[in-house]
């Protein structure tokens, strides 16, 4: 969404990246089909950034893909702090759990395979964060599953909400519909405050009022 020059300048002025996350930008991009899903060192200093201002002590991730956005999150975890990631994608499981056993983070990290629309079902907790990164047809399913287990003023993240900028195509694809669908609704959703921030593909900040 911005100019390669203007990213290089964006990185140049954030936290560098620990090696285990330029480990993990490395091998995704060798190994994994379709790389871009990765949050990426600016995003993933937004997101660590975004967490640690509310040190959470629950966090939910619906989207793991390589576990990338997983680490970042968890950086702003209080100490007896928990990440539930969930993915239906096992096929990547072996390379996200090996990644988490490398970082100190990894005994905060509850990693869990399966149709996230079940998973949520299964979990008995209050959630501080929520960050929304998984199929895109289903994000207001999410959303709703999602919503009465987040406490007042604890937020919600949903990523892709530009989607290239295609959301300002008059005739839009299936795909486009579903995300332009969404932001719709978020913005006609009075129980929170919201705002989308330019970054990378668009990254939906939603506060939870009450």
């Amino acid at each position: 969404m911005i100019s390669e020059d203007l990213q290089t300048l964006l990185l140049n002025y954030c936290e560098p990246e620990s090696e285990l996350l330029q480990e993990i930008d490395r091998e995704t991009n060798l190994k994994v089909l379709m790389p871009r899903m990765l949050s990426g060192h600016y995003q993933g200093r937004v997101l660590s950034m975004l967490s640690k201002m509310i040190a959470p002590k629950r966090i939910l991730e619906i989207g793991t893909f390589t576990g990338y956005a997983t680490l970042c999150l968890a950086e702003g975890l209080t100490e007896d702090g928990i990440i539930y990631t969930l993915d239906i994608n096992a096929e990547l499981e072996d390379m996200a759990r090996n990644h988490f056993k490398k970082s100190p983070l990894n005994a905060k990290i509850n990693y869990i395979i399966g149709n996230a629309t079940q998973t949520i079902n299964d979990l008995d907790e209050v959630f501080d964060l929520v960050f929304i990164d998984a199929d895109k047809k289903n994000n207001g399913t999410y959303y709703d599953l999602i919503f009465d287990r987040v406490r007042p003023g604890g937020l919600i993240i949903v990523d892709n909400v530009l989607w290239s900028g295609k959301v300002l195509e008059t005739k839009q694809d299936k795909d486009t519909q579903n995300i332009s669908n969404f932001n719709h609704k978020i913005a006609h959703d009075n129980r929170v405050e919201k705002l989308i921030l330019p970054v990378r593909d668009g990254l939906f900040i939603i506060r939870k009022i009450a």
